[in-house]
């Protein structure tokens, strides 16, 4: 492994969502600075592979399955690494799904309610326990993965919307709310990222690809080990007076 610019040599970090995307670049960062770290997502195989990967690479991690749309499997998440590792120091609670496309009027109640649920109600359900386990231990960090969408509108997505704009006001509520805990509470907001995500949004066509690519200032999309290294620096004693901050990784997207 190469030097440690963080000192994270002892902590214990939860990443859900890590079988891909930013939550498997997240994870390896954070196992590339120290880090035991707790890989948990819905689809096993992909957490599966994300931890042999830390594991090859000389890190530390353990796999635990969870579905961020059952509360239950919330609570046997942040319990199996109580139980493995004893504590929480840092969580990034990534894991979501963009939804159907459509306006408004036409988006469905079962699309409404599956975004909500997998997106907003699981970050309160995550941090309720992460929290309680962080007040047993001294404190902790959380960053939580919000969007751009949780800044501006997009048309087509309103239910994603909503739920990313939530994400960013529970954060800074949570932040407010234990920062006497010694508890710091963040969210970091991307912009178009090369992910699986993106490439479900624009279902293969090239056209919509470039077009993402020209609506950001940069001249890119973003990768997701850009999203990682915010993440990794905001759970960092570099970012200690951070708390209720939504950091924006956008390559300039909202400046427009």
């Amino acid at each position: 492994m190469p030097g440690l610019a963080y000192n994270y040599s002892g902590k214990v970090v939860l990443v859900t969502g890590s079988g891909s995307g930013i939550g498997r670049a997240t994870a390896l960062a954070f196992a590339q600075e120290g880090a035991w770290v707790a890989v948990s997502d819905l689809n096993e195989e992909g957490g599966l592979q994300t931890m042999e990967m830390i594991l090859k690479n000389g890190g530390e991690a353990t796999f635990f399955p969870c579905d961020v749309s059952n509360p239950r499997s919330i609570q046997n998440l942040v319990e199996h690494v109580e139980k493995r590792m004893g504590k929480i120091d840092s969580a990034f609670n990534n894991a979501g799904i963009e939804g159907e496309q459509a306006l408004i009027t036409e988006c469905s109640e079962e699309n409404w309610e599956k975004v909500i649920n997998v997106n907003l109600r699981s970050i309160w359900l995550c941090m309720k326990y992460e929290i309680s386990l962080m007040n047993k231990n001294g404190g902790g960090s959380i960053v939580n993965c919000a969007s751009i969408a949780g800044l501006v509108g997009f048309p087509g997505i309103p239910a994603y919307v909503a739920s990313k704009h939530g994400v960013i006001g529970l954060t800074k509520n949570a932040a407010l709310e234990y920062a006497q805990n010694n508890i710091r509470v963040n969210a970091v907001c991307p912009g178009v990222i090369q992910t699986p995500m993106i490439d479900r949004f624009t279902r293969g066509d090239n056209a919509a690809f470039e077009q993402l690519v020209k609506s950001t200032p940069i001249g890119r999309i973003g990768k997701p080990e850009e999203i990682a290294a915010a993440v990794v620096w905001l759970c960092s004693e570099y970012a200690s007076f951070v708390t209720g901050h939504a950091l924006v990784a956008d390559g300039g997207w909202i400046s427009q």
